[in-house]
C-alpha cells in the first residue's frame, strides 16, 4: 500500500470514527460489556433485580402483595412498571429482560441525542462521553431501577427548550419511578419560559397517577415511599458515612457497621450516625433552597436556557447526591443526564464536570460491586476511594453553583438546544 493509499484509508477512517454509524458500535460495545459484567462478574451486580426486584413482581403477580398499593414501599409507584415487565419471559430470564429493557431505553435516548440531522461534534461528544460514562460506572449502570430512568431524563432534557410539555412529561414519570429526576422537573420551570405548562404537566400527571394508585386501593402508601427513606439510616456509601468509616480504620471500637434487615442495606452503628442521618433532611432541603436561590437570581436577570439548565440541573443533582443519608453507588447514573445537556450546549465549558464524573463513575465500579467487601470493613484503601468521590462531588457542585450564579452575571449569547 503506498502513502497515499495508506492517508486516504486514514482518512476514511476517521470520518467513520465520527459518524453515527461508529457511535452505534461504540453504543453495543459498551452496553454488551456491561450485560456481560452484570451477568458474569463476581459481587453479584444483578442481586437487587434478581433477589428483590424479582420477588416483588412475583408477590404482585401471584395476588399476594402489591409493594406500594398494599404496603408501604421505598420506591415511588411507576417503579413496578420495569420490575414487572422483567417477568415478561419467566423467572429464570428476569436478569437478561431486566438488562435488555434498559438497554432499549438506553438506545431510543441515545438516538435521539445524535439525532437525524447532521450530526454536530457537540452531539458526537456527548454521545462518545456518555458511553464511556456507562463503562467506567459498570454494572451499577444498568443493573439497578436508577438505569431506568436515566433515559427519561436525558432525552426530558435535550427537549426542554423546544418541547417543554413533552420534557416535562418525560421527567415526570421518571421521577414516579425514582424521585431523583423531579430536581430536573425543578430546574426546567426555574429555567425555561414557558414554566406554567411544565408545572402544569407535573401537577396534572402526578394527580393522574396518584389517582389511579388510589383506585388500586393504595391509600397512603403511594406517597409512603417519602416515610420510607425518612426513617434509614447512615449507609455507609453516603457522604457523611465517611467520618466514620475513618473512625473505624483509626480502630474506634464503639463505631461497627450492621446490616438492616428491613432495608436490605449496611449502616454505620455508633455515636453520633443517628443523628447525622437524622440531619440529612433538613441539610437536603437547605442545599436544594440554595440552589432555587442562585437559578432563580440567574434567570430574574435573563440567563439564556443553554446557559442555565445544564449547570442548574447538575447543582440540584449533586446536591441530591452529597445531602443523601442513603448514597447508593447507583446514585452517580444521575450525572448523566446533566452533563450530556451540558456537553451539547456548552462542551468547552462543560470539560470539568465531565470529567470528574467519569472518575467518580470509575472510583465507584473499583468500589461496587468487584471489592465492596473491602469497604464492609473499613479497608483503608477503599475508605479513601470513597473519600475521593465525595471530594470530587463537592468539587462538582461548586463548579455547578459558579456556573449558574456566571448564567446570571452575563448576558452574551448562548446556543439553544437544536
Amino acid at each position: 500500500m503506498t502513502g497515499d493509499e495508506r492517508g486516504a484509508t486514514g482518512v476514511a477512517f476517521r470520518r467513520w470514527l465520527g459518524g453515527r454509524g461508529a457511535l452505534w458500535v461504540g453504543f453495543v460495545l459498551a452496553h454488551g460489556l456491561v450485560v456481560w459484567l452484570n451477568l458474569e462478574a463476581p459481587g453479584l451486580p444483578m442481586g437487587d433485580v434478581t433477589g428483590v426486584y424479582r420477588i416483588w413482581a412475583e408477590n404482585a403477580a401471584h395476588g399476594w402483595l402489591r409493594m406500594g398499593i398494599d404496603a408501604p414501599w421505598v420506591y415511588p409507584i411507576l417503579a413496578f412498571a420495569p420490575m414487572s415487565a422483567a417477568l415478561a419471559f419467566g423467572e429464570a430470564y428476569v436478569a437478561q429482560t431486566w438488562l435488555a429493557i434498559v438497554v432499549l431505553l438506553d438506545a431510543i435516548a441515545f438516538s435521539i441525542l445524535i439525532g437525524r440531522a447532521a450530526l454536530s461534534r457537540r452531539r458526537r461528544l456527548a454521545a462518545w462521553w456518555w458511553l464511556a460514562f456507562i463503562a467506567l460506572l459498570g454494572p451499577i449502570a444498568l443493573g439497578r431501577i436508577d438505569a431506568v430512568t436515566v433515559p427519561f431524563a436525558i432525552t426530558g432534557l435535550l427537549w426542554a427548550a423546544g418541547r417543554p410539555r413533552v420534557a416535562a412529561t418525560l421527567l415526570t414519570i421518571g421521577a414516579w419511578v425514582k424521585v431523583w429526576p423531579a430536581a430536573l422537573v425543578a430546574a426546567l420551570v426555574i429555567a425555561v419560559r414557558r414554566r406554567l405548562e411544565v408545572v402544569t404537566v407535573a401537577v396534572v400527571l402526578s394527580i393522574g397517577i396518584l389517582g389511579v394508585s388510589l383506585l388500586a386501593g393504595s391509600g397512603m402508601n403511594a406517597v409512603g415511599f417519602i416515610a420510607e427513606q425518612a426513617g434509614r439510616g447512615l449507609q455507609i456509601e453516603a457522604p457523611a458515612a465517611v467520618f466514620w468509616l475513618w473512625r473505624i480504620v483509626a480502630g474506634a471500637k464503639d463505631v461497627t457497621i450492621v446490616y438492616d434487615r428491613d432495608i436490605l442495606t449496611f449502616q454505620i452503628a455508633g455515636p453520633g450516625a443517628g443523628t447525622a442521618a437524622a440531619l440529612t433532611t433538613p441539610l437536603m432541603i437547605v442545599g436544594v433552597l440554595v440552589v432555587v436561590a442562585f437559578g432563580i437570581r440567574a434567570a430574574r436577570r435573563g440567563a439564556y436556557l443553554g446557559r442555565l439548565l445544564a449547570p442548574l440541573s447538575l447543582a440540584f443533582v449533586v446536591v441530591l447526591m452529597l445531602a443523601n443519608k442513603v448514597g447508593s453507588p447507583q446514585f452517580v447514573t444521575w450525572l448523566a443526564a446533566p452533563v450530556v445537556l451540558g456537553l451539547v450546549l456548552r462542551p468547552s465549558r462543560f470539560v470539568v464536570p465531565a470529567v470528574l464524573a467519569a472518575a467518580i463513575a470509575l472510583f465507584t465500579q473499583i468500589i461496587y460491586p468487584y471489592w465492596y467487601g473491602w469497604l464492609l470493613i473499613a479497608n483503608p484503601a477503599f475508605v479513601f476511594l470513597l473519600t475521593a468521590k465525595v471530594v470530587l462531588l463537592v468539587a462538582v457542585l461548586v463548579w455547578a453553583l459558579r456556573a449558574v450564579w456566571q448564567a446570571g452575571s452575563r448576558r452574551d449569547g448562548a446556543p439553544t438546544i437544536a
